[in-house]
This record gives C-alpha cells, sequence and structure tokens, in this order.
C-alpha cells in the first residue's frame, strides 16, 4: 500500500526499490579532532513499519551540516545510480570539533539515522561538510536487505501512549502516512513518576502548540508519549558531582558548558523507542536545573521543571526539527560557527553571500505577531502587534559579521513570546516538505 501511496513522488522504478513496510536504522561512530573526522559502521537495525516521510524522498529541505543519502543501481546500471532517499543533519560531534578540547584530544561520538528499508541491494553515503559548507568528510558502504546480520528491534514496543493525534488540516486532508511524528521521551523519570512525566509532555505540547506555524498546523503531527523508567530520578550534573542511572545518560556540563543538557548515548536512546512510530525526539528531563539541547534532526533535550520549561523546549524544537539557528551572540566562543566566504544553511540567519535564498523579499514588510493574550503580557489585548522585518547585525553567536530579520524572535530570548516571521516562515516550509 505504501509503495502505491507514492506513486507521485517517485517514479515506479524507484518506488518499488522500497520497503515501506520496515525502516533500516544506520548506526555509525564518527570520530576525529579539530582537524579531521572519520566515520565507521557500528550496526544495522530493521524495525517494522516506516514513520518517516512520503514527499520529497530523493532531496533535503536544508544543507545540514551532514547528510545520509541513500542510492540503487537503475535498470540495467553497473553503478548506484539512483537516489532513493535523502536525509540531511548535524551532530554533537561537529559541534565539539569548534571546542578547545578539540585541539589536544580525539573522541567518537555515536550517530543514528533512520531511512526506509531498501528492497534491493543499496549504496548509502554519509557526508560530513565544514564551516565552509565543502565536504570533510565522506564513508560509502553497500547494504543487502537481506543480510542475517541487520538486527531487528523493536518487537516488544516500550510502555507508550498518545497525547495527540494529528487529522484534518487547516489547509487541506493530510492522511495518516504523511503526519509528522513526535516521540516524547522521559528521561530521570523514576518508575513512579510517569503521571508527572504525562503531565510535563501535555505541558510540552501545549508550549508547541501555542506558537504559530505550530498552531494552525498542529493537525499534520502525531506525539507519542514513550514512559522509559529511570532507575534514579533526576539527571546528572557533573560540576556537582552527581551522576545518575538514567535512561538515557543525559547530563549537563556539555563540552564544559554549565547549561548544555545532552545525551551521547544515541544508541540506547534509540533502542529504547525501537517499536514506536517516531521522527522527531523531544527527551524531557525531571530536573528543576536549567539548561537544554537542540540538534538539527537529531534530537530536542531540556529541562521540564525549570521556570523556563515552556519558552525553552519549542525554541529547542526549533533547531532539532526546522533547523534554525540561534540568533543571540556573545563573542565568547573558541572558534567561530560562520565565516564571512560562506552562507548559513540555516534559514533564519545570513552573512550576505547570498541573502537572496534568504528572507531579503521580506526586508521591509510589517507581519503580524501572532500570540495569545497571555503571552503578550502588558500589551493592549485588542491591538495585534506587527513585526518589521530588516537586517540586523548579531546571530549565531557573533556579534559581527552575522544578520537577523528582526529584533526579537524565540531563537533568540527565552521572554519574547513568538518566532519571528521569518522563522515561521522556515518552519512553516519544514512542515510542507514533510507532508506535500
Amino acid at each position: 500500500m505504501a509503495v502505491l501511496l507514492l506513486a507521485a513522488s517517485l517514479p515506479q522504478s524507484k518506488a518499488s526499490s522500497i520497503d515501506f513496510s520496515r525502516t533500516l536504522r544506520l548506526d555509525y561512530i564518527f570520530s576525529g579532532t579539530a582537524v579531521d573526522q572519520e566515520i565507521s559502521l557500528s550496526g544495522l537495525c530493521s524495525i517494522e513499519g516506516w514513520a518517516g516521510r512520503r514527499h520529497h524522498l530523493d532531496s533535503v529541505p536544508l544543507k545540514g551540516n551532514g547528510q545520509v543519502e541513500v542510492r540503487i543501481k537503475s535498470q540495467g546500471s553497473d553503478v548506484y545510480d539512483e537516489t532513493v532517499y535523502m536525509l540531511s543533519f548535524s551532530t554533537l560531534f561537529q559541534e565539539w570539533q569548534a571546542t578547545e578540547e578539540a585541539t589536544r584530544v580525539r573522541k567518537s561520538f555515536e550517530n543514528v539515522f533512520l531511512v526506509p528499508m531498501p528492497s534491493v541491494r543499496a549504496q548509502v553515503t554519509v557526508r560530513l561538510f565544514d564551516f565552509y559548507g565543502a565536504e570533510s568528510c565522506r564513508f560509502v558502504h553497500e547494504v543487502d536487505p537481506d543480510d542475517i546480520l541487520i538486527r531487528p528491534v523493536g518487537k516488544v514496543p516500550p510502555p507508550h501512549c498518545w497525547i495527540w493525534k494529528g487529522g484534518e488540516s487547516l489547509d487541506g486532508e493530510v492522511g495518516e502516512d504523511e503526519r509528522i511524528d513526535i516521540a516524547i521521551v522521559a528521561e530521570g523519570y523514576s518508575a513512579t513518576e510517569m503521571d508527572r512525566f504525562l503531565d510535563d509532555a501535555r505541558i510540552a505540547m501545549e508550549s508547541l502548540f501555542a506558537h504559530e506555524p505550530f498552531t494552525s498546523r498542529k493537525d499534520c503531527f502525531n506525539i507519542v508519549c514513550v514512559e522509559v523508567p529511570s532507575a534514579d530520578s533526576g539527571v546528572s550534573v557533573p560540576r556537582e558531582g552527581i551522576w545518575k542511572d538514567t535512561a538515557v545518560g543525559s547530563h549537563f556540563d556539555t563540552f564544559y558548558s554549565d547549561r548544555y543538557l545532552t545525551t551521547l548515548n544515541l544508541f540506547k536512546l534509540h533502542d529504547l523507542l525501537a517499536g514506536v512510530p517516531y521522527e522527531h525526539i523531544i527527551i524531557l528531563a525531571n530536573t528543576d536545573t536549567y539548561g537544554g539541547g537542540g540538534i538539527y534532526n537529531s534530537y530536542t533535550l531540556t529541562t521540564a521543571h525549570h521556570s523556563g520549561f515552556k519558552p525553552v523546549v519549542v525554541h529547542e524544537f526549533g533547531h532539532s526539527f526546522a533547523g534554525l539557528a540561534d540568533e543571540y551572540y556573545y563573542d565568547d566562543q573558541y572558534s567561530q560557527y560562520y565565516n564571512a566566504e560562506t552562507e548559513p544553511w540555516e534559514q533564519n540567519i545570513t552573512t550576505m553571500v547570498d541573502f537572496s535564498s534568504k528572507w531579503q523579499d521580506m526586508v521591509g514588510k510589517s507581519y503580524p505577531l501572532t500570540v495569545t493574550p497571555v503571552d503578550w503580557k502588558g500589551k493592549d489585548e485588542n491591538t495585534a502587534p506587527e513585526v518589521r522585518i530588516g537586517i540586523l547585525e548579531g546571530g549565531g553567536y557573533m556579534s559581527k559579521g552575522v544578520w537577523r530579520g528582526s529584533q526579537d524572535c524565540r531563537m533568540k530570548t527565552n521572554t519574547y513570546p513568538a518566532f519571528c516571521p521569518v522563522c515561521r516562515r522556515a518552519i512553516d516550509r519544514m512542515i510542507d516538505f514533510y507532508t506535500r
């Protein structure tokens, strides 16, 4: 049935080369230093079902800091010359390469990517890009769908429940197979704290759907809660000597930054999720310590009990789902993430190298700030505030050489009540990419 659904999206020769009843999980180790990278295959897994997108399979919406490409041989060809699936991504490994620590030690990081299972022998290529957007590392390997060493996982799914299932969207019907599946995962919740986790998950969902364009397009999403218990309650805080035994082993002080809360255990994370339909991941940490992180097409992880939980989970999902850049700046990072010669792939910042590909068409125009009155304290509730789009210097952690589109935005501060129009359009385009 899935192949027939894709007939309009892919040529029949390509569609028939993908088995949409299964997911291929690709596990890799990325390793290196500040100046070199290496990619190694750790293992392959098979999961029943495919929860990923069913549109634009052979393209990516954003370049990202890396890409996975799956190719097959066209009829009569001896080479892998037809692309049947592509995925772009970012990684903690590449962030770490910009730290001072990477200049003096070699480290390895786990990475997991989900692709539809090929029904014929295929070639998978993984590429990493440097800060100039040039390919810096490439790894190529073959996948035989009949390989006996592809490990089946997820036959017994973890405890889970849906807190939202989309239906008919405002702009037309979105079918069950076309909705975007988000898994919200418990981290640092003991078995007796699952009711609290479910409450926190609903708060996260309501916070997300309170922001446009998610508000008007919430029927494009399904949200499932994954109730994996932790042996210990809370999460690890290394700077305080606190180490907890939790579901995915998350901790603060990533890259020695106090508020950077991440997990490096991606194999374990995806093992825990196996058998549940998911495409994007939000991990809620059972702590009131401020922090979080979001990595494009990897995961969002945020504290659930700090007063800033609601805006932070939305901000971090802006990173992991839409590939939006941070719009704040402080100029104290060890290495600059953006250079004057390269246009960033993130849609909400620019170095002016290729501004026409960003929000040039929006400059000088005013857009309504779509927020609920409760989110816009101190303003006249009967007046719809407007945002005028411009070119403001400062963004991507740099006060000079990087520009953003508006004075403030959810991607800049926790106190601002909405995504700016530039970010809203970028998110809208991402939802379209997945569902149309």
